[in-house]
């Protein structure tokens, strides 16, 4: 028999807020997080700016000890999944059974922040090669759903989905499916990204991939804009409890919204372009609303992928055109990007949030720095410029990966 899956719990960590309160206020209210970069001197770059964590200090988690084990991005996984946890109301002594208790957890970059400090320090001492025994483990990709089963003692299923920034929704999805047909009842799912070096920053600008509005960072996520010129890249943490219906309710949870579907496919096209037309992006869409029982006319918002990228975005509203016909026009779309910059691998764990939230409060946030829609988009697209309320029950995320990949997950408004 196939099982409801419902959220009970959330944590963010985020260059807009470094909770779920605060992240969902600068939500709301358009509070932009791209700022220049102080973790190290970018002068030399053709970006010097990121969506960096504010206030975060490692020292405010960890002990000296347990901190210098662990890379930055599972500081900020393990610290979203205590938030997560504790909104959900379950400590490690209230997992009955750890067997059926799990982490699926993502990152697409994981550790580079100690990759690059232990190379770096290689080559100016090569006749001394020094490496940290936690070298290995700190740069694996993995290493943060272990880190998050060990804290929590969950014994149950446990693995790190990679897809490029498809990867956390991958993971949202996985971890449904594997309580929907009944091999867990509970699962910490999400990802965590620390991406802000040397060698990403370096690697993305020849990409060509992030923006480079350095006279105003805080302007240069721009989703659907005529003048945008790439994305912002942004480091942090998303995190979802999620449970059974029956698990949820024996416990008396407070839930907060229910996962109905997901979809992932494949370009097939290109190694970083999107297909120009979105006809993988239609089939990943698809496939969520088909496992989710409903059709076009039941969807009611949709979070769009949108990074601000010129060829990215004009694909996904061509897909979404594709996927929804005659309602094209009816359905609100909006990108939180253009608040929160890109999260990478954790971009879908972030904006999972982002829809758990849109769907309790009944809210869509705005599309900020949308000055002048480009006028290449689908005609007729209705996208939200500034936050409102609208009334949904489904509402579904889209991410999208360098390599082709698609996921999209499709929640409803929780009503008891």
């Amino acid at each position: 028999m196939s099982q409801r899956v419902v959220i009970t719990g959330m944590g963010a960590l985020s260059p807009v807020g470094e909770s779920v309160s605060e992240f969902w206020d600068s939500l709301i209210n358009g509070k932009a997080g791209a700022a220049k970069i102080t973790k190290f001197d970018p002068q030399y770059f053709k970006t010097n700016f990121a969506g960096e964590l504010k206030n975060f200090s490692v020292s405010d988690h960890f002990d000296r000890k347990e901190a210098r084990k662990y890379d930055p991005y599972c500081h900020y996984a393990l610290v979203a999944a205590r938030e997560a946890m504790n909104n959900a109301g379950i400590t490690k002594d209230d997992v009955k059974d750890p067997r059926r208790a799990g982490v699926i957890w993502s990152s697409a970059n994981g550790g580079i922040t100690t990759f690059e400090q232990g190379t770096k320090e290689y080559f100016e001492n090569p006749e001394t090669p020094r490496y940290s025994p936690f070298f290995i483990p700190k740069i694996l990709v993995d290493t943060a759903s272990g880190l998050i089963a060990m804290e929590f003692g969950l014994m149950g299923v446990n693995y790190c989905p990679v897809s490029a920034c498809a990867s956390s929704t991958a993971s949202i999805i996985e971890a449904f499916r594997n309580i929907k047909e009944g091999r867990a009842d509970v699962m910490v799912a999400g990802g965590s990204e620390a991406p802000i070096t040397h060698a990403a920053l370096g690697g993305f600008s020849a990409l060509k991939a992030l923006s480079t509005r350095n006279d105003d960072p805080a302007k240069a996520s721009r989703p659907f804009d005529r003048d945008r010129d790439g994305f912002v890249m942004s480091e942090g943490s998303g995190a979802l409890i999620l449970e059974s219906l029956d698990h949820a309710q024996a416990r008396g949870a407070n839930i907060l919204a229910e996962i109905t579907g997901g979809g992932m496919s494949a370009d097939a096209y290109h190694m970083t372009a999107t297909h120009p037309d979105g006809e993988g992006a239609v089939w990943s869409m698809q496939q969520a609303l088909d496992e989710s029982g409903i059709t076009v006319d039941d969807l009611d918002h949709i979070n769009a992928h949108a990074t601000s990228t010129p060829v990215g975005d004009i694909s996904e509203l061509k897909a979404v055109k594709s996927l929804t016909g005659n309602r094209f026009k009816e359905i609100p779309v909006t990108a939180t990007k253009s608040i929160t910059g890109h999260l990478l691998g954790a971009a879908g764990a972030i904006e999972g949030v982002a829809l758990v939230k849109t769907l309790e409060e009944q809210t869509i946030p705005g599309t900020i720095n949308l000055e002048n829609i480009d006028e290449n988009l689908p005609e007729g697209a209705l996208i939200v410029k500034e936050t409102q309320s609208h009334r949904m029950t489904y509402a579904l995320s889209n991410t999208f990966g360098f390599g082709g990949h698609n996921a999209s997950i499709v929640m409803k408004k929780w009503n008891a």
